[in-house]
């Protein structure tokens, strides 16, 4: 059952992580390393990572600011208490990969691969994101603000203490994902293609579940006519 009413009513507000980045050292080498540490390290926007192999590589403490991330091999990454700023690209593969206190800000991607991640204390703030793959993942604490996410797929994710805010969703995927106290109210759009019936354990508005009714009522097997 979907629950609809203000966080007394059993829906818990993220936890947004607080970033504070130390002085930092321009990156300087050719390119990634795979299982490579980088730790106080600024990916400036005159760095290309397309095509780049990081596999299972550590980012601590890092920023990347307008890196171009085509086609990058990020499987297994962690990205630790790091800001990622303008970052683009298409089909960056980030599978199976770590965040944890990290801020995405106004992102240009599409393609991206995120299955099997896990997400925790992740604010993703502003830009646009096509078709992200995040089947299978946990996402704790993780806020989507001000964002457009168009197809995203959240099939068989795990979502605890996400919320939506003045955001666009399009067409997402929610198939087999199991969510608790996950906020939909204030999202910007709501437009769900599949698994409306796993909206449980979420919280949505008044006005979004008479707009959700006629997916709800087809669900069921219930035909509405005038």
């Amino acid at each position: 059952m979907v629950r609809s009413g203000g966080r007394s009513g059993g829906v818990k507000a993220a936890r947004r992580p607080e970033v504070r980045l130390p002085p930092l050292v321009d990156f300087a080498q050719g390119g990634l390393e795979p299982d490579g540490d980088y730790d106080g390290v600024r990916f400036g926007a005159s760095v290309d990572l397309a095509d780049a192999s990081g596999r299972g590589a550590r980012f601590m403490d890092c920023a990347l600011e307008g890196c171009a991330l085509d086609r990058a091999e990020l499987v297994r990454a962690r990205f630790i208490d790091s800001v990622l700023t303008g970052v683009r690209g298409v089909g960056t593969d980030l599978a199976e990969a770590s965040l944890r206190d990290v801020e995405v800000v106004d992102a240009r991607l599409g393609g991206t691969q995120l299955h099997g991640a896990v997400l925790e204390r992740v604010v993703v703030r502003g830009g646009k994101i096509d078709y992200l793959n995040l089947r299978e993942a946990r996402l704790t604490d993780v806020v989507f603000e001000g964002c457009v996410l168009a197809e995203p797929d959240f099939g068989g994710a795990r979502l605890t203490r996400v919320e939506f805010r003045d955001c666009a969703l399009k067409r997402a995927d929610f198939s087999a994902a199991r969510m608790d106290s996950v906020d939909f109210r204030a999202v910007a759009e709501l437009d769900i293609a599949r698994g409306v019936e796993r909206l449980a354990g979420a919280v949505i508005s008044p006005v979004q579940l008479m707009e959700l009714a006629p997916a709800f009522a087809a669900q069921i097997g219930v035909r509405v006519e005038a």
